[in-house]
């Protein structure tokens, strides 16, 4: 019996810890340039740091909010006053000091609680959870071509909203399947594939994305031009940040609260389930109300209707649907399900 209290206790607990670190990966704004002069080195530094500070509050205010919103609310201005007051800790990347000047690469930690309340008493709405990890898919015209793509793409963009991963398979073409991408994005813990597939030249690059999960291949659209191919990589970056907000950001006040049955076969197969359902946008409120050994009854709440929670957990590799003989709805693992077809 102990035993049983005390895995129940670990299940119910583990899983929070990641949530937690990914809260940080988006409230953290690395490499801020800074370049300040004073009457001292250490006026200069004490002014470097409340410039990047200012930058970072910016940067992080654009990240989580859509233009439209920021627009409505009037502009979303900081102050030193301000940056200050949302500002966790800065960090040293590289420095060089001396005859009154500071010059260096810093990196801002903003505070969470405070950043939600500025952003709640101007009445902006705004998403500062991240999406699942993605296996981002370079697809270009050759194989060179498609190799300068996926050095452009970098290996991942680990503080995104829209996190990803670059795939290194150079396999995959524009008609790869969920089954195809399905073992190295398990690697990474990608829940879903994107398609990134460059078109255009120097002075004119255009990316068409695309998802792709156990349900099948949606195009997302394309990009703006870029100039060049690092610059096609942040319009990547940028518009999977873009799009993860308006599918995220929640506008109705009202919240639906329902029961649910998770189906798993193993422990590592349960913590995706819970931490999928946790890290929802879309859900409030998550309990466990009983676990065993192959399933769970859980009860949250969820903002919008039931066909936008299951897209948001598809994205996830989590299925979400009814079941016969079964009352409430039923979460299992679609990514497990593919696999076992």
């Amino acid at each position: 019996m102990i035993r049983l209290l005390l895995a129940s206790f670990i299940l119910a607990c583990m899983g929070t810890l990641p949530a937690s670190a990914d809260t940080r990966e988006v409230y953290t704004v690395r490499n801020i340039e800074v370049d300040e002069q004073a009457a001292s080195v250490i006026e200069a530094r004490d002014k470097a740091m409340s410039v990047a500070r200012q930058k970072a509050a910016r940067a992080l205010l654009t990240k989580i909010t859509l233009s439209d919103d920021r627009a409505a609310a009037g502009g979303l201005p900081v102050d030193y006053a301000l940056a200050e007051r949302l500002s966790a800790a800065v960090d040293v990347q590289e420095e060089t000091a001396g005859a009154g000047r500071y010059r260096g690469v810093l990196s801002v930690v903003l505070n969470p609680l405070m950043v939600r309340a500025h952003l709640d008493g101007l009445g902006v709405p705004y998403v500062d959870t991240q999406g699942p990890t993605s296996l981002i898919v370079p697809l270009a015209r050759d194989y060179q071509a498609q190799e300068a793509w996926r050095t452009a793409l970098g290996v991942r963009n680990a503080n995104a909203l829209a996190p990803y991963v670059t795939a290194t398979d150079p396999g995959y073409t524009a008609y790869s399947d969920w089954s195809a991408f399905s073992t190295e994005a398990a690697t990474v813990g990608a829940r879903r594939g994107v398609l990134a597939e460059l078109s255009g030249g120097d002075g004119g690059y255009r990316v068409t994305l695309s998802t792709v999960t156990v349900a099948g291949t949606e195009l997302l659209g394309t990009t703006g031009a870029s100039a060049s191919l690092a610059g096609a990589a942040e319009a990547v970056a940028a518009f999977m940040d873009e799009d993860w907000k308006r599918r995220s950001i929640i506008r109705e006040g009202s919240r639906t609260a329902t029961s649910a049955s998770v189906r798993y076969t193993s422990l590592a197969e349960w913590n995706t389930l819970r931490t999928a359902l946790a890290r929802s946008p879309l859900v409030s409120d998550f309990k466990i109300t009983a676990i065993a050994r192959d399933g769970a009854l859980v009860n949250f709440s969820y903002a919008g209707d039931e066909p936008r929670l299951q897209n948001d957990l598809l994205q996830r590799g989590v299925s979400l649907g009814a079941a016969p003989n079964v009352e409430g709805l039923v979460i299992r693992s679609a990514v497990s399900a593919a696999a076992r077809q």
